[in-house]
């Protein structure tokens, strides 16, 4: 689920709540100056002025830790970061029709994060744009059109990825073009093998309609259709399908990626399986704008031969810079092994809770991106998931919810997070799970 839907799931509801009236004033503010496309998180808006490590801080000097955290990683402003992006700044800044060494040096950094086939990168300013180009790649080196994705996916907001991002909602129409497939685990996808299963028949059914398969897109980790990360290995079957069928394996690695798992460096790798283009975006600049895409030399050569390609500020000299310190800092922090390390811990105080809070499901996850479902005698409850949600927010704790029926709590700890913010977490949540039960 996106930023956007989540937004809605647990959105601001006008009047639901009495706010004070500085809130009442930058809401009537917003509304006039940006109008009705952009939502509100929780049924009681924030209004941040500060970030610091794992914490957002409100105009009342009010700390929130910040486990709703894809994008600043490593905890806001990470110093090595501000560092690296005011220098940049402050020498130069320009685009990659100049020759420069950063856009070089970073990805030499990132394809040695990658297997060996993965040898080039094109750099874009967000995930949207990095898929919308594998989507370009992908029709272009298959002939194909046809795009497979699962039944809750969120890939981007360009006009073309919206298209095979269901979770936009049905106000947002899916492509002619575009099939689905139920997420791991659901009823037609079960088991290691069942999701290839699903996807061969997405492709029968796309060739049924006389469309030739250009790809499978999945986000690695399937975050907006609940988090879904084993078995370990179901990646593989699903790949071996669409490219017998002539179409490509895009791994989006947006949300999952920079040691995120803590098993691997990007989500792929905990499923043995090598993807024909790799995206990325979201945490790779730590709240810079910065994304792009990694794909094999014969690839991106056949696409290069008949199109150019060119973006004013993807892969610019302070993003760049941004995104090398960014690696830099994953690696002296040793944050995949924190990740890992900590994840294990959340799962495990999680995992105790869910034996005391009939509401709560036992986690599933691997590092610092874990799901937990909400139920109510067996079924999805969806508004005690909300309930949750904004029950955290009051006290001073931010996750969102994803999944079909939205009863999923999203939580992800910048990789920063250390013992003590893991167990004001678990602590918090029990607290407010005793006020549901």
């Amino acid at each position: 689920m996106t930023q956007q839907t989540e937004a809605m799931a647990n959105a601001f509801v006008p009047g639901k709540v009495a706010l004070p009236p500085e809130t009442e004033r930058l809401i009537a503010r917003r509304e006039r100056l940006l109008g009705p496309a952009y939502r509100l998180m929780y049924d009681e808006p924030l209004h941040f002025v500060r970030g610091e490590g794992a914490w957002l801080i409100d105009a009342a000097g009010r700390r929130y830790l910040d486990a709703y955290n894809n994008v600043t990683s490593l905890g806001h402003c990470h110093p090595a970061v501000v560092a690296a992006i005011a220098q940049q700044a402050a020498t130069l800044a320009t685009n990659t029709r100049y020759l420069q060494e950063g856009i070089l040096d970073l990805a030499e950094r990132l394809l040695a994060t990658l297997p060996p086939a993965l040898d080039r990168m094109m750099l874009t300013c967000t995930g949207s744009e990095a898929n919308d180009l594998a989507l370009r790649i992908a029709k272009a080196a298959t002939g194909g059109s046809g795009v497979i994705v699962t039944e809750t996916a969120y890939h981007g907001i360009t006009d073309a990825v919206a298209q095979f991002s269901p979770s936009l909602g049905t106000a947002v129409d899916l492509g002619m073009q575009v099939e689905l497939v139920p997420a791991p685990g659901d009823p037609g996808a079960e088991g290691e093998a069942g999701f290839g299963a699903a996807v061969q028949a997405a492709v029968a059914r796309l060739r049924r309609r006389g469309i030739r398969p250009a790809m499978l897109i999945v986000d690695t980790m399937f975050t907006s259709d609940g988090v879904r990360p084993g078995p370990a290995g179901f990646l593989a079957p699903a790949a071996a399908a669409i490219r017998q069928a002539g179409g490509l394996f895009v791994a989006d690695e947006v949300q999952p990626g920079f040691a995120r798992t803590g098993e691997g460096f990007w989500g792929f790798q905990r499923h043995g399986v090598v993807p024909d283009i790799v995206t990325m975006g979201k945490p790779m600049g730590n709240g810079h704008p910065v994304a792009g895409l990694a794909i094999g030399a014969a690839l991106v050569e056949e696409f290069g031969r008949n199109a150019r390609y060119f973006n004013t500020f993807g892969g610019n000299s302070v993003s760049c810079a941004a995104a090398l310190a960014v690696l830099q800092v994953i690696a002296d922090e040793g944050l995949q092994d924190n990740a890992l390390r900590m994840g294990a811990r959340l799962m495990a105080g999680l995992a105790g809770l869910s034996g005391r809070r009939a509401l709560l499901s036992p986690p599933r996850g691997a590092g610092l991106m874990i799901g937990a479902e909400i139920r109510r005698d067996g079924h999805p409850d969806r508004a005690a998931t909300a309930a949750i949600v904004n029950g955290l927010r009051r006290e001073g704790v931010l996750i969102s919810s994803c999944g079909k029926n939205h009863n999923v709590l999203k939580i992800r700890p910048p990789l920063i997070v250390g013992p003590a913010e893991v167990d004001h977490f678990v602590e918090t949540l029990d607290r407010v799970l005793e006020g549901l039960q």
